[in-house]
């Protein structure tokens, strides 16, 4: 990192940002209460808040959005007449899935040999909020927060319910800003300096199959009696071409990704896709990761294997995930979703379909102004690189929405959540060098965009 006063400032404060993030991630706010207490998101949200008052926020208060999640905010004010900038962050996390998979306990940040910090919501999105601490007190120590701020800390953006859309659709003057930097993306690998220019689209749906009214024994009915694990497995095959591209009838999957590739290789390291086991789909992978659509079971409720019984199961269910690419519909790709389910569903089962959240892609333009001013932040932060805009196969939902509700502001995405970051998996950690780096190019990204609004 090239030597100024700002990248000196931020390394020495480091030792904090740790501390600080060692008591955030010992939260478990997970925004579902039935994984998690209330509590836990309840106190999350107040520390933010309280750290928000401690950096002279003022207006601080915690939002009650309308899915019952609480948003955080507070403004800092800027000299006068300068531009204003939303940091955007969320406190809420993934749950943390298998604990015994952790090699360290997932709410207690651990530093291990390689150097990162490991912990649940380490990068997505804790280490985010702390991203924007770090590059606002550089700044007051170096002269002074040339912009005013404006900071929104989530508590449900994992569940993808929408508390804070709604609540900003209600009040459009809240978040309003000249631009806005959404910490809650990632560089397309650790040390190289992207902005995320799309994000796909996202509808989390569940399926339940019927057939019988109780369950049968499989030797005196099995082969005439329908059996509904059978029949939603047959749903689910229906949504996979042979080579595992996503078909769901009526929805285009067949868009190109002109940026950044995604070489073959580097992909299967990342995901960690084990020797011999092909990628589905077709395409590049930055297609189909990027800008088409992709489709997951993310959760099967049937009979389970332990304690299992021989008979034919009387109903079976399944959540899914849709992803839709920049520039699809979220609300029609639904649409096309539900009709395929209910069209491919076998022996005129009974299919209860409901919807449990929905997103729309995002696209910015790359071309604006403020992409200039941290393109030239992000060259001095990252000594020898260039900024690369890449997409990301993930929703961030309130993009979208912000975007619509003042199409004149600049939108930017940046954050830790680096392949090596294993967001949504076990064992998530953070780069504290990347932390450091984009921490810098933040601060020096405000000044940057003061200077340019003023000339």
């Amino acid at each position: 990192m090239s030597p100024n006063p700002i990248a000196e400032t931020v390394q020495s404060l480091m030792p904090r940002a740790k501390a600080e993030l060692t008591e955030l991630v010992a939260f478990e706010s997970v925004a579902d209460e039935a994984v998690a207490p209330r509590s836990e998101c309840e106190a999350a949200a107040n520390w933010v808040a309280d750290a928000l008052r401690a950096e002279e926020f003022q207006d601080v208060a915690l939002l009650d959005t309308p899915d019952g999640s609480q948003s955080v905010y507070g403004v800092l004010p800027g000299p006068a007449d300068a531009p204003t900038v939303l940091l955007y962050a969320h406190y809420d996390v993934q749950p943390k899935l298998d604990e015994s998979a952790w090699l360290t306990p997932p709410f207690q940040l651990t530093e291990r040999e390689d150097g990162r910090w490991y912990g649940r919501g380490a990068a997505d999105c804790k280490g985010g909020f702390i991203l924007h601490l770090l590059a606002l007190r550089a700044l007051k120590a170096n002269g002074g927060v040339p912009v005013t701020v404006k900071m929104i800390v989530e508590g449900s953006e994992e569940q993808g319910t929408g508390g804070l859309e709604r609540y900003a659709e209600q009040h459009p003057e809240l978040l309003a800003a000249d631009t806005i930097v959404i910490g809650d993306a990632g560089n397309f690998r650790v040390g190289l300096p992207t902005v995320t220019a799309t994000l796909r689209g996202m509808t989390m749906i569940r399926v339940q199959i019927d057939t019988l009214e109780g369950n049968l024994h499989s030797g005196q009915f099995g082969g005439a009696a329908p059996d509904a694990l059978a029949a939603l497995i047959r749903v689910l095959d229906s949504l996979r071409a042979e080579d595992g591209s996503t078909v769901i009838d009526g929805l285009p999957a067949d868009a190109v990704w002109e940026g950044l590739q995604y070489p073959e290789e580097q992909f299967r390291a990342d995901a960690k896709v084990l020797p011999g086991v092909e990628l589905p789909g077709s395409g590049s992978v930055a297609d189909r990761i990027w800008a088409r659509p992709a489709v997951t079971v993310i959760g099967i409720d049937c009979h389970p294997v332990a304690g299992a019984t021989p008979s034919i199961p009387r109903t079976a269910r399944a959540q899914m995930s849709l992803r839709v690419g920049p520039g699809q519909d979220a609300a029609k790709a639904t649409e096309l979703l539900f009709a395929h389910i209910e069209k491919h569903t076998p022996w005129n089962a009974r299919v209860t379909l409901e919807q449990v959240g929905q997103g729309q892609p995002f696209q910015a333009d790359t071309s604006s102004p403020a992409y200039a001013s941290m393109a030239e932040a992000m060259r001095v932060a990252y000594p020898g690189q260039e900024m690369q805009a890449a997409g990301m196969g993930g929703s961030i939902p309130l993009c979208n929405t912000l975007a619509t509700l003042y199409p004149e502001t600049e939108i930017l995405l940046i954050g830790l959540s680096e392949p090596e970051a294993q967001i949504h998996a076990v064992n998530e950690s953070v780069s504290p060098e990347e932390l450091e780096r984009l921490s810098v190019a933040e601060a020096l990204f405000l000044v940057n965009y003061a200077n340019a609004r003023r000339a």
